[in-house]
């Protein structure tokens, strides 16, 4: 005891006496923290400056960062291993440096090595932490880029975007795709009545689905209550960046705001090696413990998920949650997904609400806004009450680390990563909510950035219906039957109905302006005219209700828009399936810059609407 007191006060380096160093002592040993990364985080030290009193206490040289260009010798049984690594081995001229981030205990020892082997002194380097696993990150970068593009296909050989998007099938898909729209547009003509259960499968089952998530009963939720720093996990947070400097200071202003114990954070910027400002903006901002940069080498494919996957192994949390350049999430998020998992251990991912915060400035931020209202409080709470597979958004979803790297982390070649992942949960039947708690984020103020994120999304659902409809015989085994058939009308739907309607009010219009409308072809105007007041009325509804519940009545009236805005819906479907065929895997990057004005705090009523909707 005497050691560590002494060394704390060595550290504390102010005069401290016994009691203040007890003090230290006892509320790190209390929350079940390293010493070192309490005085670090909590006490707001540099950990540079922590480790070099450490070191000086010990007898032992310190460096505050491993120098680079030198040989060293990374040979980690897994490269999960990774993320427990204190020591690194390099060559240094004519003899073998060890750089050595020891926590408390291990300090302690090494102190008392040096009397029976004064040589170690010479031998051994102390780092911190931080600077220890951004140079392992570096050495390691090889090894790291290959499992993050070939992991998945290792695990999920019959499920992995890389292997089964040929050329063959990726013509083959569009192919009957544009047949069996032009079938269903042209049937009127021909009266070809059997096409008739093949529209209600691609376009009413959907609109049920939605009707459904309308009248689903909503069980109260209880009002959690924040535990106690010492009972929460570790935490991961990967933010993936890529030519984003303008958005790093909002970034790291609103992780700062997180309310979780700064001890057990640990938040990875996870940018791409070819963004220099975005690095140079990152690193000016670090100092932090809780908060490291890793980057991402220059390697094909260029995705945010093999971004995620190239930095998964070095994640240290219990749990991860990734968030986008532009989130600004609530600052008890953390804390309430840490508190769900414990309460429910059957749950492996938590998704938690996004809101749009600038829906009022133009109409199409507007209509964004009203869809991801319909779709995040109304739907996805429907679909994980109904255990059903959840397309999951792309960022604030929650998991537990040792879930994610069993399921092989992101399909890096897939470009919607999160539907892939939503579908592979539910073919491990592993159970996926939602989380009370929201994340704000800005919805592209342009047409052409939004037309090319469109784009990218519906490109990314043609890539998961063709992966996973590969054994259609194994989807069925391992998902069953109901999650099955929810999963292949829900994604054919999303890809097929704004094309279709669109279509479909053409057709209608063809057919009164020509008389055609009665005769022979009624029945197939009749139907038209009922899946537009279905398809419309039922996403409408599913909007209104979504916004009423977000307490935001001000978007309602642009909501009639919804027809013109399915219709650019469908114009970014077809250049989707046009992107299919000529670059599967081009990702288009949406850009973000910071608002004008800072997001306003959502209402305590909304709030309270919000958390009504799903149980936590």
């Amino acid at each position: 005891m005497s050691d560590a007191l002494e060394l704390i006060k060595a550290i504390l380096s102010n005069g401290s006496d016994d009691a203040a160093a007890l003090r230290v002592l006892e509320t790190a040993l209390e929350r079940e923290v390293d010493v070192l990364r309490y005085c670090a985080t909590t006490l707001g030290l540099d950990a540079a400056l922590v480790m070099q009193r450490a070191a000086a206490w010990a007898g032992y040289a310190s460096y505050h960062r491993v120098p680079r260009g030198l040989r060293g010798r990374l040979e980690p049984t897994r490269l999960e291993a990774l993320a427990d690594v204190r020591m690194f081995r390099v060559q240094l001229l004519d003899r073998e440096i060890a750089f050595v981030a020891p926590d408390l205990l291990g300090i302690i020892r090494l102190k008392h090595r040096l009397i029976s082997t004064p040589r170690l002194r010479y031998l051994l380097c102390l780092v911190p932490e931080t600077a220890l696993r951004d140079y392992l990150a570096t050495a390691a970068a090889p090894a790291l880029t290959a499992a993050a593009r070939q992991n998945l296909a290792r695990r999920w050989p019959y499920a992995s975007a890389h292997l089964e998007l040929t050329r063959f099938t990726r013509h083959g898909f569009v192919g009957v795709l544009a047949l069996l729209v032009s079938l269903l547009l042209v049937a009127p003509f021909f009266a070809q009545l059997w096409l008739l259960p093949v529209a209600f499968g691609m376009l009413v089952v959907p609109a049920m689905i939605r009707l459904g998530a309308l009248f689903s009963p909503v069980p109260p939720a209880a009002t959690p209550r924040r535990p106690p720093d010492e009972q929460l996990p570790g935490y991961s947070v990967l933010i993936p960046l890529r030519d984003e400097s303008d958005m790093v200071p909002q970034l790291f202003a609103a992780m700062r705001a997180l309310d979780y114990p700064a001890e057990r954070l640990d938040i990875k910027f996870v940018v791409e090696a070819r963004s220099v400002r975005t690095l140079a903006a990152v690193r000016a901002q670090l100092g932090d413990p809780r908060f490291s940069l890793v980057p991402v080498p220059e390697a094909l494919p260029r995705t945010k998920p093999k971004a995620l996957d190239f930095a998964l192994p070095l994640c240290r949390g219990e749990h991860v949650v990734v968030f986008d350049a532009e989130d600004v999430p609530d600052p008890d998020q953390l804390w309430k997904a840490a508190l769900r998992f414990r309460d429910a251990p059957d749950i492996a991912c938590l998704q938690a609400r996004l809101v749009i915060d600038n829906g009022r400035r133009n109409g199409l931020t507007a209509l964004f806004a009203g869809e991801y209202a319909g779709l995040f409080l109304v739907l996805l709470p429907a679909l994980a009450r109904w255990h059903l597979p959840m397309p999951l958004g792309g960022t604030s979803n929650h998991f537990r680390l040792q879930v994610l790297r069993e399921l092989g982390g992101w399909d890096a070649y897939n470009v919607t990563e999160d539907a892939d992942l939503g579908v592979r949960l539910a073919r491990r039947r592993l159970r996926v909510d939602v989380l009370a708690s929201a994340t704000r984020e800005a919805a592209p103020r342009r047409l052409m950035p939004w037309i090319g994120q469109r784009t990218r999304w519906m490109k990314g659902w043609m890539q998961t219906l063709i992966v996973h409809n590969r054994d259609p015989r194994r989807l069925h085994q391992e998902m069953g039957l109901p999650a099955m058939l929810a999963f292949e009308a829900l994604v054919l739907g999303m890809i097929t109905a704004p094309i279709l309607h669109c279509g479909f009010g053409l057709v209608l219009l063809f057919r009164w302006g020509t008389g055609l409308a009665s005769g022979d072809g009624a029945i197939w105007t009749v139907f038209y005219l009922a899946v537009l007041v279905l398809g419309y009325g039922s996403a409408l509804a599913m909007t209104v209700l979504g916004l009423l519940r977000l307490d935001r009545r001000d978007l309602l009236p642009i909501q009639v828009l919804l027809p013109a805005y399915w219709l650019l819906i469908g114009f970014s479907t077809i250049l989707a399936a046009r992107e299919l065929i000529v670059r599967p895997f081009y990702w288009f990057k949406s850009p973000h810059r910071p608002e004008k004005q800072a997001a306003a705090p959502m209402r305590a009523g909304a709030s309270q609407r919000i958390s009504r909707t799903a149980s936590i």
